[in-house]
């Protein structure tokens, strides 16, 4: 079925009870390559109310029969749509470099990613759903069984585009439920062509909806409409608290993942080389743009010049420029709000005095949106840069006398997603495991990025403290039913 409509632009619709429709507005806005100044990806539909309804009301009609099917059966249909998508990776994975920058490689294995959170979602169809229970009746039967929560509402943001749609509507729908997306505007156009993948999969006509346009508009809409019965969403804190107000007044369940600002300990005793290609890494692949990406840099005295040394020498390495183009390591940030951002964060941390060792600059600008990876020498924890999530390619470094010291600094934060320890020392591993609050932990190993099939989320503000993907998934996107059968 065709996903647009072709024009000067090409033009990519709604997808509405199993179909591909304008949205009544008559209204589009165009999605544009962040690499290159004034490039076109394609355009999306500004969607209204109206054709919010039409697609949760779909959704409610199609979960009737979707929940009842058997859940091997559901899987089947992921399969499917996983074997479609990985057939399809380049066209996607380029689509997603063009609209949100990340280079061909990192959008390549986002997208086998997406792939592989298929395959595992289809297993779940024939995995247990509850449990036996003693009984003090020795002629009963207490047991549990779960049942989906019904049309699942999904709001996903542009820095992950194909990899959080799938690790959200994957479990949504293996457990009976159907789902309603609003994806970020920044990616639409890379989320309509995964959305294809699932509608060539063969999945029954309202099963999965996809309304683009306002988040604003389109949010709002979905927190409030009548036929949602949870909602699950990526985003910033501000949008995630709202929403979940929202959501509380209604009585429906929400899901919230929001900022980081994720700290990395290296000890006496760390590995510099390793901890320094980590750090790199996790903290400025994919333009620093990652809810769980390193940004604040925490180092034990003994080892701190050498550390910094070393780290400076691997970040003028770094290659910017268009993520499509071989030698790439990094690509500009997604879009001109999103840079003006990073420049202004960056201008703060110098105001404030903050130490510039690297960076801080925008580069090719006539081709796009590039700043320089960035790196800061703190000797506060108290500024703007070392306390507020920037999302973008900035390091700031710390000097610490102690272990004791690093986590107490590590914990100094609002947020408490994800957390790293570079040590070869058992001691300080567990004081690390027990002491720190994130809900990622990662002894040797960047902060960024946690495997499929485990648990993902995090503390504090940093999360409305449920978990996604792997088994994990199953408590939200399901209710518990206690049965007695006497």
């Amino acid at each position: 079925m065709n996903t647009t409509t072709e024009s000067k632009t090409t033009t990519f619709l709604n997808y509405i009870n199993g179909e591909w429709v304008a949205s009544d507005t008559g209204q589009t806005e165009v999605s544009k390559n962040p690499a290159i100044k004034g490039e076109v990806v394609g355009s999306y539909q500004l969607s209204s109310s109206n054709d919010f309804n039409d697609a949760a009301t779909s959704a409610r009609i199609a979960q009737k029969a979707w929940r009842k099917l058997a859940g091997s059966v559901r899987g089947d249909y992921l399969l499917k749509a996983a074997s479609i998508l990985e057939e399809r990776i380049d066209d996607i994975a380029a689509t997603m470099t063009r609209e949100m920058g990340k280079t061909f490689a990192e959008a390549k294995g986002e997208t086998a990613r997406g792939v592989a959170i298929l395959r595992y979602y289809a297993g779940e169809g024939m995995r247990s759903v509850g449990d036996v229970i003693p009984s003090t009746d020795s002629e009963a039967l207490l047991f549990t069984t779960r049942v989906p929560v019904g049309v699942v509402g999904v709001i996903t943001p542009w820095n992950f585009p194909v990899a959080i749609p799938l690790w959200k509507m994957a479990p949504a729908l293996i457990y009976g439920n159907t789902v309603v997306i609003k994806p970020a505007s920044e990616t639409a156009i890379t989320c309509a062509k995964v959305i294809n993948c699932l509608h060539d999969a063969g999945f029954p006509a309202g099963v999965i909806n996809m309304v683009t346009g306002s988040g604003a508009k389109i949010g709002t809409e979905m927190v409030n409409h009548r036929e949602i019965d949870a909602i699950t969403f990526t985003g910033s804190n501000t949008v995630g608290k709202q929403l979940a107000h929202s959501a509380v007044t209604r009585g429906i369940k929400y899901q919230l993942e929001m900022g980081g600002k994720n700290p990395v300990i290296v000890a006496s005793d760390a590995d510099l080389d390793l901890a320094v290609d980590a750090t790199i890494s996790g903290g400025l692949k994919s333009t620093g743009q990652k809810c769980t990406a390193t940004s604040r840099v925490i180092v034990q005295k003994e080892v701190y010049d050498r550390f910094k040394e070393k780290l400076l020498e691997k970040v003028a390495e770094i290659t910017v420029g268009d993520g499509l183009e071989s030698g790439t390591w990094m690509g500009p940030c997604a879009s001109e709000g999103q840079l003006n951002t990073v420049l202004s964060y960056i201008e703060k941390g110098k105001e404030e005095g903050a130490t510039l060792l690297f960076g801080g600059n925008r580069v090719l600008e006539n081709k796009g949106y590039y700043v320089e990876p960035t790196v800061f020498e703190s000797t506060s924890p108290d500024l703007t840069i070392v306390r507020e999530e920037i999302f973008g390619p900035v390091l700031a470094l710390l000097k610490v006398d102690t272990l004791e010291e690093a986590l107490e600094l590590a914990n100094d934060s609002e947020y408490g997603l994800s957390a790293s320890i570079f040590t070869t020392n058992i001691g300080n591993m567990l004081s690390f495991i027990n002491e720190m609050d994130a809900g990622l932990m990662r002894i040797n190993a960047e902060s960024a990025g946690v495997e499929l099939q485990a648990p993902f989320g995090g503390m504090k503000q940093s999360s409305s403290h449920s978990r996604e993907q792997g088994r994990a998934a199953i408590e939200f996107f399901t209710s518990i039913k206690t049965v007695f059968i006497k």
